[in-house]
């Protein structure tokens, strides 16, 4: 008997962000921060299309290509790692209320 294939929550055109992640990382030297930067920051993009990967069991995970700003190739991210652009303030903000 297969599984049911979970529907994408994204479709080709959307533009996304990341969703908020925790940042507790303590750099004590100058050049730590400067090699850690570029992965701090908040990145948006636009949803260029759905590919379904295989999970441990018979199901398949979707995951969302994105051709994430200023940069030229397309990379693959689990879709749920990824949130509306527009949504991204609420995320935000529910993300940092829960943790506290």
């Amino acid at each position: 008997m297969s599984k049911k294939q979970t529907q994408p929550k994204f479709k080709p055109g959307d533009r996304v962000a990341e969703k908020p992640k925790p940042h507790g990382v303590f750099a004590t030297s100058v050049e730590t921060l400067k090699r850690i930067k570029p992965y701090r920051s908040q990145r948006y993009g636009t949803v260029l299309d759905t590919v379904y990967k295989p999970t441990s069991g018979k199901s398949t995970a979707p995951y969302v290509k994105i051709v994430w700003d200023n940069h030229a190739s397309a990379m693959l991210h689990a879709q749920s790692r990824i949130c509306l652009e527009k949504d991204l303030p609420q995320v935000t903000e529910d993300y940092f209320t829960t943790r506290n």
